[in-house]
């Protein structure tokens, strides 16, 4: 298998998904691609002050700044893309910021309209550390946030959603090194973005953004045959986990559900109730993100839950 190096140059950067994205590198499956990524906004100089403003790859801020396409030789619809994440690497530096935009959250919160409120972070990726401008350390959890495949619909996508049939802005913590992500292809040669670095976030990503950085990611790229689901899925350090993603939290909720009690009849031969009855004692339904337009969950049987 061959080794590929992709960094984040106008040429092999976007910020919409498209079908007809010509590929900013194609590779076969099997082969190993180290992908640098800038942050989400795609700053092309690091903040030296919470908020500062900075110039941007793509200055009408549509969507997030990723790397890519990568495009799979051979892939075809129907296939199921597995990304293993290998290693993540964040940069020096990230940003976080809350309050302004209009959401359900801040107009809840009464912030919707005011300022805004940045946090900026100094990393360290070899000590594992996060510190922010005003001494709150957090510890490092890596993992990107945007993983996904253009749609078969013709014309651009907002990355900003992310979408049950081909991924994307998943935004899940658990997809941290050592993680596969299976993206169902949906044109071919698969078209893989990759970006939205997070050194840290969690569950629901609550403000908006997590601590957004740039980011080095080392992926092995292949075709996965005889998936038990034909959906986006994972398996990570963590465990096995499914994901729904819908406006209705009830929808998302119940599709992230009904997905993991599907894998887990394959997985222990069960009838779908005693499946059910399973899940209840051990499955974790957790809010993935509530930032993106629609509703992220995902359903997480931990490693070792059942013997």
């Amino acid at each position: 298998m061959t080794s590929h190096v992709l960094d984040p140059t106008p040429r092999t950067t976007a910020d919409v998904f498209r079908a007809d994205h010509p590929p900013a590198i194609t590779v076969d499956p099997g082969d190993t691609v180290v992908v640098g990524s800038l942050d989400a906004a795609g700053h092309l100089e690091r903040q030296t002050a919470p908020g500062q403003e900075q110039p941007l790859m793509f200055p009408s801020r549509r969507g997030h700044c990723l790397t890519g396409p990568i495009a799979v030789r051979g892939t075809r619809p129907g296939d199921m893309l597995g990304v293993h994440v290998v290693a993540l690497r964040p940069g020096t530096w990230g940003w976080t910021v809350a309050g302004a935009a209009a959401s359900p959250v801040t107009q809840r919160l009464g912030l919707a309209g005011g300022s805004p409120s940045w946090l900026l972070w100094e990393l360290d990726a070899d000590a594992g550390k996060a510190t922010e401008s005003r001494g709150f350390v957090r510890e490092l959890a890596p993992f990107l946030g945007v993983m996904g495949v253009a749609p078969a619909e013709p014309g651009e996508h907002s990355t900003i959603p992310p979408r049950a049939g081909t991924g994307g802005n998943i935004d899940c913590r658990e997809l941290v090194a050592g993680s596969t992500l299976y993206l169902p292809v949906e044109v071919p040669d698969a078209l893989l973005y990759l970006g939205d670095g997070h050194a840290a976030q969690g569950d629901g990503e609550v403000g908006g953004t997590a601590i957004e950085c740039p980011m080095t990611s080392e992926v092995v790229i292949d075709v996965a045959p005889d998936r038990p689901l034909p959906s986006v899925h994972a398996e990570t350090p963590a465990g096995r986990v499914t994901f729904g993603f819908h406006a209705d939290l009830n929808q998302a909720t119940g599709d992230a559900l009904a997905d993991m009690v599907s894998w887990m009849q394959l997985l222990y031969g069960l009838d779908r109730a005693t499946a059910l009855a399973l899940a209840s004692t051990c499955v974790d339904m957790r809010i993935t993100q509530i930032a993106n337009q629609v509703w992220g969950v995902h359903a997480l049987l931990p490693t070792g839950a059942l013997s």
